[in-house]
């Protein structure tokens, strides 16, 4: 049914703008501390301000999505944030450019708790996990859409591009998008099916080792560009169209994970290895970083490629575990622990490379994403 693919398109759409915003500004890195005069850890704190506005809405925009529907959700959310980022490109001042990113990202999170909805509502079971595949790639391609332009426009005009492709999307949202029609069963769905989390913690590791998987991510592609940049010597556009293609690479590695967990029937046992892997990878980062060469370069493309890997498994898992009547409130929990600690993330990986340099910073991602795979359960 071609209806269905479209939604597909639409809901991946409109988390790709929001994700350009809500991790994008990493790639202003540069622009940001020559234009503000900001140190790192100040850049780290304007990076933080999207992600925390996320986490703070996302919850409100939740029950909008149960009540109104998702496509006014989105449109009205999207829209809201190309207001905001807007006014962000005539913004002086870190505190109001701080407040500003905070807000779109506060706006941006109704794309986050409805897109997953929309996506999930017009596919069956049986070919929901490629569909679902497909939109999480949002994350990966949002950021890359941001490492090729945010770097060439400089701060002011690569807001108000973020601004325009908000605008646009939340416009075609309007225009095109369309609720998925609801199971009667969904809507008589009482308290009566068994709490997920009582007597069990393992819907606790999977959202633990989510939210520590997010460490290395971060850490990876928020400060590879300035790493570049500082250490290696690229210019920022050369770096930013680099990282362009490691996210590309990042958005094909969600699919594959995807695909591997379908055919060996399970999501958690790729997800650790894949955690396993993620610490080697970001160990390498941190070896190249200390002792620069040209695979200094390559680590960090491979490490901001499948560092974005797991994510996707670990929101199926989540869903799968928790079963229907919980998987709403299942995923609202898990999306909050990753978003809120994406906000942490950059601040303190910026102080940690202002004072002790980049390779401390990737040698503690690697360890907590081993600590990350033993929390993943059998």
């Amino acid at each position: 049914m071609p209806r269905r693919w479209l939604m597909l398109a639409l809901g991946t759409a409109a988390q790709t703008a929001a994700c350009a915003f809500v991790y994008g500004i990493p790639y202003l890195a540069a622009g940001l501390r020559t234009t503000q005069h900001l140190t790192l850890t100040q850049v780290g704190v304007l990076v933080a301000c999207p992600a925390l506005g996320l986490v703070l809405a996302l919850v409100a925009w939740g029950a909008a999505a149960d009540r109104y529907g998702e496509r006014v959700v989105i449109a009205i959310g999207l829209g809201l944030a190309a207001l905001l980022l807007a006014v962000a490109y005539m913004a002086h001042g870190m505190v109001l450019l701080g407040v500003l990113l905070a807000l779109a990202g506060a706006a941006g999170a109704s794309v986050y708790s409805a897109s997953g909805r929309l996506v999930m509502g017009w596919f069956t079971a049986a070919d929901r996990g490629l569909a679902m595949g497909i939109r999480q790639t949002s994350t990966p391609l949002g950021m890359a859409v941001a490492a090729l332009t945010m770097p060439a426009l400089g701060v002011h005009a690569g807001l108000a591009f973020l601004a325009g492709l908000c605008g646009v999307i939340a416009l075609l949202i309007a225009l095109y998008a369309a609720d998925p029609p609801r199971a009667a069963a969904a809507n008589e769905a009482s308290g009566a099916p068994a709490n997920p989390y009582r007597g069990s913690a393992f819907l606790w590791r999977i959202h633990s080792a989510g939210a520590l998987l997010v460490v290395p991510q971060f850490t990876a592609g928020a400060f590879a560009l300035v790493l570049l940049v500082d250490v290696r010597g690229w210019s920022p556009v050369h770096a930013g169209q680099l990282l362009a293609f490691a996210q590309a690479l990042g958005a094909l590695s969600r699919i594959a994970a995807g695909r591997w967990s379908d055919r060996v029937g399970s999501r958690l046992r790729p997800m650790r290895h894949l955690a396993v892997a993620t610490a080697a990878v970001v160990t390498a980062c941190a070896l190249t970083a200390a002792f620069p060469s040209p695979l200094t370069d390559l680590a960090l493309v491979v490490a901001v490629a499948i560092t974005s890997s797991t994510n996707g498994l670990s929101f199926t898992a989540t869903a799968e575990r928790a079963g229907p009547a919980w998987s709403g409130r299942a995923l609202g929990i898990h999306n909050t622990g990753q978003n809120l600690t994406a906000a942490v993330v950059p601040p303190l990986v910026g102080a940690v490379i202002s004072t002790a340099g980049y390779w401390p910073a990737f040698a503690a991602a690697a360890g907590i994403a081993c600590a990350a795979a033993a929390l993943v359960p059998s």
